[in-house]
């Protein structure tokens, strides 16, 4: 494994970042595909002896479980002072807006109950999951800085805005002396680079880290034509994100795979090493051993520029999906994909 600082932040992370979405109790969140405690440690246990040292979850994955079970595995198999903790929290809720529950009151409230589920008494990166246009940005980070300086988050990230969002959000905070993102969690990989027009170009010039997450598209850009999977089959939500473009994505996915054939390695490692030469530490997620191992392999692989060039040449436009198809004003009462289910947030 090797390693690299998070940007500005005195964080060393892994290269590979163990994106831990699909974690938690199936029967209790938004995903039939979520893999059950047992797999969790198993999987969680093999990256921490590939050297992966950085876990990603939120407390809107399967309504906290997912946070309930990194937290047990990380407890058992690691010492704290060795791993680097991220979790996310959600825009305030209609409820809340209504009883006057305020932008940081709502903050320290998530992040509480994250640090419950977690069993930990800090986390090492708290993350803004997406732009909420009903909270001033004022509030948010003067809520997050709180949270810096009462010990609960050494540092802050952002996930799901665009770039204009997180230099107004830093610009207040370098005004008013406080606590600024070091990294952004964006929607990043070889079939949508929407990523590479603004926000690339604007984190290199600030040294922002960049941790993408869909690194391998849902599990696209890992499988050859033809080849399934339970959460290809069952993830819906990954289904809105690329099915409008798989025909064009194809045939890129194509060539990963000509080219895994080529380098006698995995599409994973061929998608990952690509990735890897743009951005700090993707997220990767995984559901089998072979998953987390794929991904620890992408890190030593170096492509060369004409099969850089090959991957790329076949890229067009696609239009925003998902979360940040939804980062408008007209879109902020609408429901999205995350909620925190049955949680008590106090």
């Amino acid at each position: 494994m090797k390693y690299t600082k998070l940007g500005k932040a005195d964080l060393t992370v892994s290269r590979i970042c163990l994106g831990c979405m699909g974690f938690g109790d199936a029967a209790n969140g938004q995903h039939s595909w979520t893999v059950d405690e047992a797999q969790t440690r198993e999987i969680i246990r093999r990256a921490l002896e590939l050297g992966v040292n950085f876990f990603d979850t939120a407390i809107a994955y399967q309504s906290g479980t997912s946070e309930r079970y990194v937290g047990r595995a990380l407890r058992d198999f690691a010492r704290r002072e060795d791993v680097v903790v991220t979790t996310k929290f959600l825009p305030r809720t209609q409820e809340e807006i209504d009883v006057g529950v305020t932008g940081r009151q709502h903050i320290e409230n998530y992040l509480n109950q994250s640090l419950r589920n977690l069993g930990m008494d800090y986390v090492d990166l708290y993350i803004y999951h997406m732009w909420d246009y009903q909270t001033p940005v004022e509030e948010i980070m003067e809520g997050l800085n709180d949270m810096v300086k009462a010990g609960k988050a050494r540092y802050i990230g952002i996930s799901n805005c665009f770039a204009w969002q997180l230099a107004k959000a830093n610009f207040y905070a370098r005004e008013h002396g406080l606590a600024e993102f070091v990294s952004v969690q964006g929607h990043y990989n070889l079939i949508f680079r929407e990523e590479e027009r603004e926000m690339g170009p604007f984190c290199q010039d600030q040294n922002i880290a960049m941790t993408p997450y869909s690194a391998l598209a849902g599990g696209r850009l890992s499988k050859r034509p033809g080849e399934t999977s339970k959460r290809l089959a069952e993830d819906s939500y990954a289904r809105l994100k690329y099915d409008a473009t798989a025909e064009q994505d194809g045939e890129i996915i194509r060539r990963v795979a000509e080219l895994a054939d080529k380098r006698g390695v995995s599409m994973t490692e061929i998608a990952l090493a690509w990735l890897l030469t743009k951005v700090t530490s993707p997220v990767v997620g995984a559901t089998k051993l072979h998953h987390i191992e794929g991904a620890a392999r992408a890190v030593e692989l170096e492509l060369t520029q004409d099969e850089m060039d090959y991957l790329e040449e076949l890229y067009v436009p696609h239009a925003l999906v998902g979360v940040m198809a939804q980062n408008t004003a007209a879109s902020a009462k609408k429901p999205h994909v995350w909620s925190v289910g049955d949680q008590k947030i106090r």
